[in-house]
């Protein structure tokens, strides 16, 4: 059955057709098919582990929605490569820089949905006691995920050399890496900050569907 006790099937439904035909048109013709396996990887990987809990542990509307667009944001930068995407040359020419800023998006992106999602898991399986440190751990796993991250990068830099570059995206910035997991720390406060309210409601409701369904069987 394609819903939960979080998702409808409608909603369920048109979740899956947006993800299928994002992917479909980022996988066609892309800039470099290489680049595009180890940018698209990610969000591949993230609708596996969410089918798979998504009967027995299903999230907030609200992270799977995000989680969405965070798979978006990278399939856009696979087709393009992050350092030729239209949109970063956009703004780039409104705001005079001669850099493509796409990847500062995606590392924002890279902080601010993880935080949801680990957030999420930290308040509902009661692993940490306290707003305060529940909102200082999942700042720390987020940086952990950053810094994991930028270690794959260079994994990938070392084994393949000049055809990591693409992937990397440097675009000659010698603080790329640095500026990277800043913006990943941002996305992640922003995250905490905006929509923690928004956040708990929906936990608090879908925690009450849970207590719910185990008081009727």
């Amino acid at each position: 059955m394609l819903h939960n006790r979080s998702m409808s099937q409608p909603l369920t439904i048109v979740w899956l057709a947006i993800f299928i035909a994002a992917l479909v048109w980022s996988g066609v013709a892309p800039k470099d098919y290489p680049t595009w396996v180890l940018e698209v990887f990610p969000a591949l990987v993230g609708i596996v582990v969410m089918a798979w809990t998504f009967q027995r542990f299903p999230l907030t509307p609200l992270v799977y929605w995000l989680i969405l667009v965070h798979s978006i944001i990278l399939m856009i930068g696979g087709h393009y490569t992050y350092a030729e995407v239209p949109l970063g040359d956009w703004l780039g020419h409104v705001l005079g820089e001669t850099r493509n800023n796409y990847d500062k998006l995606g590392h924002f992106a890279q902080g601010f949905v993880p935080a949801l999602i680990a957030r999420e898991i930290l308040l509902r399986r009661r692993i940490v006691n306290g707003r305060g440190w529940t909102h200082f751990i999942t700042v720390c796993i987020c940086l952990a995920i950053s810094a994991f991250y930028e270690l794959i990068e260079w994994m990938v830099a070392m084994l393949s050399g000049q055809a990591a570059d693409a992937f990397l995206g440097t675009q000659g910035y010698v603080w790329d890496t640095q500026s990277d997991m800043a913006w990943c720390l941002v996305g992640a406060l922003t995250a905490i900050i905006i929509l923690a309210r928004l956040h708990d409601g929906q936990i608090a409701r879908l925690v009450s569907r849970d207590a719910d369904t185990a008081s009727s069987t």
